[in-house]
Parts: C-alpha cells; sequence; structure tokens
C-alpha cells in the first residue's frame, strides 16, 4: 500500500535503493525529490543527465516527472516522453529486457511530435535515435550482451 498524503495523493514516503527498488522502511535510502519540488527545464534535463551519467535512471525519471507535472500542455508529451525513457533505462538496469524495451521505444513515440526541434537544449532527434538503437540491441542481442556503459542516453548534443 503506498502513503498517501491528508488529501489522499499517493506519497513515494518510503526508502528507495539506485535503482528505485523499494527498501523495507527505516533502511537508508537514495536521496529523493520532494513530492511538490518547483523545477526549470534548464535544471531538469541538467540533473536528470547527471543522474544518468552516474547509473540512476530510475531518479532521473523523478526529475523529469516533475518537469512533465509543471510543463505547460505544449510540453507534456515532451517530459513524459524523456521520463518514459528513464523509465527504460531503469528496466535495462534492474535486468527487464522487456521492460527496457517497451519503455524506450514508448518514449520515442511520445516525442514524435518534436522531431527536428531542440526545445531546452534537448536533441529530441539524437535522443530518439539514440534510445531506437538501444532498444534494437537489447532486442537482437539480449541485455546480457549489453554492457552497462551502453544503458545511458545524451539529452542533449
Amino acid at each position: 500500500m503506498r502513503d498517501r498524503d491528508a488529501v489522499g495523493r499517493a506519497r513515494n514516503a518510503r526508502p528507495r535503493d539506485a535503482l528505485g527498488r523499494p527498501l523495507p522502511r527505516g533502511a537508508a535510502g537514495e536521496p529523493v525529490l520532494p513530492d511538490e519540488i518547483a523545477v526549470t527545464p534548464d535544471w531538469a534535463v541538467a540533473t536528470a543527465q547527471d543522474m544518468i551519467d552516474n547509473g540512476r535512471p530510475f531518479h532521473a525519471h523523478e526529475v523529469l516527472e516533475a518537469a512533465w507535472k509543471a510543463a505547460g500542455p505544449a510540453e507534456r508529451d515532451l517530459w513524459q516522453g524523456l521520463a518514459q525513457l528513464a523509465v527504460g533505462l531503469t528496466h535495462a538496469r534492474r535486468g527487464n529486457a522487456g521492460g527496457a524495451v517497451t519503455l524506450l521505444r514508448r518514449g520515442c513515440a511520445r516525442l514524435a511530435g518534436y522531431a527536428g526541434t531542440s526545445p531546452h537544449g534537448i536533441d529530441v532527434d539524437g535522443i530518439r535515435r539514440q534510445a531506437t538503437g538501444l532498444a534494437g540491441e537489447i532486442e537482437d542481442a539480449g541485455l546480457a550482451a549489453v554492457p552497462a556503459a551502453r544503458l545511458r542516453l545524451s539529452l542533449t548534443r
């Protein structure tokens, strides 16, 4: 059962490991973002990239999700797509090849409406190529054949 705030919204109060898996209550976990954090697009891109580069895609997903929740209607699919790509990387790092491929492809599809653009310095075409290639590599060769260093994406050029 998830923790809820006073008005019934789900909250992530349980500690989590580096890949976002819940730990027992009271365990020392990774730092997490506050549920209602206000983020700027530039901060979200830089912070998410740092987390991806450091093998923490689940936490990058949380940053990108915060940007998605704060975005106007014209950019919600952008941030949701990026968050889905981070979840795809999370599945890959957890050893779930099927989940990785599904979320990488779903994120790419969500970003399709931004093809040819670079909002907030995000290389939409480049990240879609990277994610599509990674999904294909996982599907063709199997997750065990993909080095951990390949389980990352570059959000900007």
